[in-house]
């Protein structure tokens, strides 16, 4: 049908999936480079955290158990706590023989570690703790074995030492493996079988088999196998683990369910439309990991800091070293030397920003944000426009019935029902914006049914209903017909004429009776969305290609800064251009489709997927979700994590630089030294600070509506 109406159908731009999984740049930083941890791809590498965590956990209890005999055995702890040592043969071999099983087997991952480091010329965290455990071990034997008269006896420092390091890589482990939990959690949404159907019934099989056109029956309190189309059937639609949306929406024939989704009330028949890897969730499975193994200004900032520390450690021990040497005390020199070794190792500042930005991934992913890339996450704090494409994303991108016009002879309900009755054969986005309105607003028993139906194309439709002729047009129809809208009608449509929305008039035996408005609707939760930005100090410009009065018509309505009208969509960067020209940092969203260039020129690209369209490659964020007040998750988010991320830098180098020249002993004429034990317990506490204050993120709330009303 040719409708009159001045609108193209729009909809909701499908997905076209082009799921180009980015390769991951490698993931340098303490803590993700123990020892021969795996520098494949996301999800593989993903695993690598849970696999690892599980080595430290296992060597962290056995070289627990095996550290015990070693401290009660010790003549310094018994000195220090005022025991006697017990006497019997070979007592004095525990320490040492329990001692290099712990350096061994417990400290294997450090010693191994130190080792790629040096192959790699990349010295960091695993080279000192294993130039700290090495010195430790050989300064213990020299003692045990009573070579050269020196009191060097380490070795429940030692076994403490590697202890405490494994716990911390422990946690490490598992901090980041919960942080990447998301991705099991997503893979864990598909269920192993489907329901496939086919000449001979209901078929029980593995997704594995399920290919493009196939027709599956997702039960009530089912997961959707597979992307894919409604054939038969209404239900409600839980798609929160991909949404974000916590409320279930009303999916039937014609419309698109994602993989992993859940109908919650009915049964649907779904023709299956993709598989695999070609899903939505795979993905966002594929976003997830990306961003999560993706580097960042603010991760090259840690290790540029690591380095320091590393350089600045060494020199520390080496002046350490001379100065305790010169003094005449080989013994102090050597001990002063491995402690500034064991303090100055940068586990914090290795766990301070991986884990942020882990964190914040996850935290984001649930939210229905998907940060393909953490610059833009980090970059999103500094900016202060935000460009909206009008269709699509601040408008639904579909048709509605936004006014009604009756004229004396009927009411607004029987117009609408009236007009409805028309439309209902009708496929056109705007007959079904007329059928849909009716359908929520006119009682199933108040309605009519058309016969005769017939398309005028360009003009409009008609019908015959209970003997006399409807139609349903615009101008042209008028025209044809040779009629005129009565007054009061034409008084009530002249503004929509002027804010560029789409008139149809109805005719009923050769009279109008009245008259709807079409527009592309406004998403109620536009406005919230800018007037959350406005509150946090943001400008907010649109830009689209429709016609001035209707960019000004929504741009007054919602409250908006500036408007790009009439833009072609290959002009749309250009604009991008205009604002970065004038000094604005820009993010700009848009639906993906064609704000391509633009997405790619702004300093943030914002894609609204809509559950389905989860791999834009121009933009750095996308949102699974089509609310637009999810832009602000993504600010809050940012901010936060930039604010942890230099909180635990600060803390980490600052804590390294003060704590360094006290375990060198430049207070030990006061009275004031730290040992290795000690050192390791504190370097251990700072890691746990860092990895403690990472987690508060998890405190941040994201949910849009929320954020919208604070």
């Amino acid at each position: 049908m040719a409708h009159p109406s001045g609108h193209s159908e729009t909809g909701v731009h499908a997905g076209d999936h082009r799921h180009h999984a980015e390769q991951a740049a490698e993931h340098h930083g303490a803590g993700h480079d123990h020892g021969g941890h795996d520098h494949g791809g996301g999800r593989d590498k993903h695993k690598g955290h849970g696999a690892h965590g599980e080595v430290f956990r296992r060597k962290f209890w056995v070289s627990l158990a095996l550290s015990i005999p070693v401290v009660i055995f010790s003549h310094m702890v018994a000195d220090l706590l005022g025991y006697s040592m017990p006497e019997f043969p070979g007592v004095m071999w525990i320490a040492p023989v329990l001692g290099t099983v712990i350096f061994f087997y417990g400290g294997m991952p450090f010693l191994t570690g130190a080792w790629s480091e040096l192959q790699s010329r990349q010295p960091g965290m695993m080279l000192l703790i294993g130039m700290a455990i090495s010195v430790a071990f050989i300064a213990s034997w020299i003692t045990t074995l009573e070579l050269g008269g020196f009191n060097l006896d380490f070795w429940w420092e030692l076994a403490l030492l590697i202890v405490i390091m494994l716990l911390g890589h422990w946690l490490e482990m598992r901090a980041l493996g919960s942080a990447s939990g998301a991705l099991e959690a997503l893979a864990a949404l598909l269920p192993d079988t489907a329901d496939k159907i086919t000449d001979d019934g209901v078929t029980e099989v593995p997704i594995s088999e399920l290919t493009t056109g196939d027709l599956v029956l997702v039960r009530a309190g089912a997961r959707v196998p597979a992307d894919g189309t409604v054939t038969d059937g209404v239900a409600e639609v839980d798609e929160s683990m991909i949404t974000g949306e916590s409320k279930p929406v009303p999916r039937a024939v014609g419309d698109t369910v994602v993989a992993g989704t859940v109908a919650t009330d009915s049964a649907l028949r779904v023709q299956v439309s993709a598989v695999g890897e070609d899903t939505a969730l795979a993905g966002i499975q594929r976003m997830v990991a990306d961003a999560q193994e993706s580097s960042s200004r603010a991760q090259a900032l840690a290790d540029r800091a690591a380095a320091f520390l590393f350089y600045f450690a060494t020199l520390a021990g080496i002046i350490t070293f001379a100065v305790w040497t010169l003094i005449g005390n080989l013994d102090e020199a050597v001990v002063r030397t491995v402690t500034v070794l064991v303090i100055a190792c940068p586990h914090a500042l290795g766990l301070a920003i991986p884990l942020v930005i882990a964190i914040s991934t996850e935290r984001a992913a649930k939210a229905g944000v998907l940060v393909k890339d953490r610059l833009s996450l980090e970059r999103m704090r500094t900016v202060d426009v935000v460009l909206f494409d009008k269709t699509g994303t601040l408008t639904q991108g579909k048709h509605a019935v936004t006014g009604l016009a009756a004229s004396a002879a009927i009411t607004e309900e029987d117009l609408l029902a009236l007009a409805a009755a028309v439309e209902a054969d009708s496929e056109h986005p705007v007959a079904r914006a007329i059928v849909a309105a009716a359908a929520a607003k006119v009682p199933a028993s108040a309605g009519s049914s058309a016969t005769d139906f017939r398309s005028l194309p360009g003009r409009g439709v008609t019908a015959t209903i209970d003997g006399t002729d409807v139609s349903v047009g615009g101008p042209a129809m008028l025209s044809d017909l040779g009629v005129t809208a009565p007054p009061e009608v034409a008084a009530t449509t002249q503004p929509w004429v002027g804010r560029g929305a789409s008139v149809l008039h109805v005719v009923r035996g050769g009279e109008v009776v009245g008259a709807l408005a079409l527009e592309d609707k406004v998403r109620d939760e536009s406005r919230q969305a800018i007037d959350a930005l406005h509150q946090r100090g943001i400008k907010v410009a649109m830009i689209t290609g429709d016609a001035r009065q209707v960019a000004d018509a929504v741009a007054a309505d919602l409250g908006i800064d500036e408007v790009f009208a009439d833009v072609l969509p290959e002009n749309k960067d250009a604009k991008v251009a205009e604002l970065q020209a004038r000094g604005h940092k820009v993010a700009m969203v848009g639906d993906g489709v064609n704000d391509a260039p633009a997405l790619a020129r702004a300093e943030v690209g914002v894609a609204i997927g809509a559950g389905t369209d989860v791999a834009i490659e121009s933009a750095g964020v996308v949102l699974a979700a089509d609310d637009p007040r999810a832009v602000l998750s993504i600010i809050d988010l940012s901010r936060a994590s930039y604010r942890k991320m230099w909180q635990n830098l600060v803390w980490a180098t600052g804590y390294n630089i003060i704590a360094v020249p006290l375990a060198a002993g430049v207070l030990a004429f006061a009275g004031v030294a730290i040992s290795p034990a000690v050192a390791a317990v504190l370097m251990s506490v700072s890691t746990i600070v860092v990895a403690l204050n990472a987690q508060l993120l998890r405190r941040i709330d994201l949910d849009p509506d929320r954020l919208a009303h604070h």
